[in-house]
């Protein structure tokens, strides 16, 4: 039911430090409402409630997703639990912001979706850049005819342990650890984005490190004479760009994931002759403008479908890759994931 002036009253399942961010951005949100955060610690959860601000804590999830004062729940939890609580969300009604990657493999993700759909809930994961203006402005960038015929697109997401962390989740593959999880999404979500459908196939290779990998490259092949390429790791220095490569120009993000600088977001054009025209945007927080977009979509009472479908679909191939990289094979999509 369309409700413009309506308050959209969150919750949050788990203390998990990207849910900090969430919780600024839900105070900052038009019309939302961080209503309460649930963590299997009661005295962990009243404390998390007391410094971010939230009306009431309570020492289960299911409490939460009970609760009649809840329309949305943000789930920050490892890997392994997004299907089992989404689900659970979603039978309770709920609308469900999930981080990702979205599942473990892509008939869970799948499953979530289905639930959702049932239920009439949102399903989202939570890439926060597609829905800032500057990736808005990117978009309509590619969809002109301003880079001629596309070609390529090169991209990478890293960041370097000086020290492994033995017990991060990260490490641990039975939580759905693995860089390409928690970095190559992003970089199979920037080619799914621009080139608007699946690649036909893929390849990838990784370094392992206890049963997971530490840092993967892929390529990923689309039609038209379209390549992806990427690499992700824990490894390397931070590195979080994309360049789009076209017949007859280049588009360039150097920090398409979180601008360097909030306060200046911006993206280049480079010509053939190797002439850069720089474009700086509008600069909300983009924590902040996934939680306005998500919002806006339960007050308009119209799901976006979209959006879980983008999710299954880099769940699709990051299991592709991550089964390339251990046969050591090129995985032909439509085969090994039949619709």
């Amino acid at each position: 039911m369309k409700d413009s002036n309506r308050t959209v009253r969150w919750g949050i399942l788990g203390t998990a430090r990207i849910a900090e961010k969430i919780s600024i951005a839900i105070h900052q949100a038009e019309n939302a409402e961080l209503t309460c955060i649930a963590s299997r610690d009661a005295t962990r959860a009243a404390d998390w409630a007391e410094k971010h601000h939230v009306k009431r804590s309570v020492a289960s999830y299911d409490a939460l997703i009970h609760d009649p004062d809840i329309d949305a729940v943000y789930i920050p939890l490892p890997p392994a639990l997004h299907g089992e609580w989404t689900v659970r969300a979603a039978r309770a009604g709920k609308h469900v912001l999930c981080e990702k990657p979205l599942a473990l493999n892509v008939n869970q993700a799948r499953e979530m979706r289905r639930v959702c759909l049932e239920n009439e809930v949102q399903l989202m994961d939570g890439v926060m850049w597609y829905h800032h203006p500057r990736a808005h402005e990117m978009l309509e960038l590619i969809r002109s005819d301003a880079l001629g015929e596309h070609r390529r697109i090169t991209s990478a997401f890293t960041f370097n342990w000086d020290t492994v962390p033995e017990g991060d989740l990260r490490l641990q593959r039975d939580l759905g650890g693995g860089s390409l999880g928690d970095l190559g999404w992003y970089c199979i979500g920037v080619a799914l984005w621009a080139f608007n459908e699946l690649p036909t196939k893929v390849f990838g290779t990784a370094r392992p490190y206890n049963d997971v990998d530490y840092n993967f490259s892929g390529i990923m092949w689309f039609s038209k004479d379209r390549i992806a390429s990427f690499d992700c790791g824990f490894d390397v220095n931070m590195r979080k760009w994309f360049e789009l490569a076209g017949t007859k120009a280049s588009l360039i993000c150097d920090d398409f994931t979180r601008p360097w600088e909030n306060t200046k977001p911006a993206y280049e054009v480079k010509d053939s002759q190797g002439n850069r025209t720089r474009h700086e945007t509008a600069n909300p927080l983009q924590e902040t403008c996934m939680i306005n977009h998500f919002c806006d979509i339960i007050r308009s009472g119209r799901l976006e479908q979209q959006w879980p479908d983008l999710g299954i679909n880099t769940q699709r191939v990051l299991n592709a890759l991550d089964y390339s990289a251990r046969t050591e094979t090129v995985v032909n999509l439509a085969d090994f994931f039949p619709k």
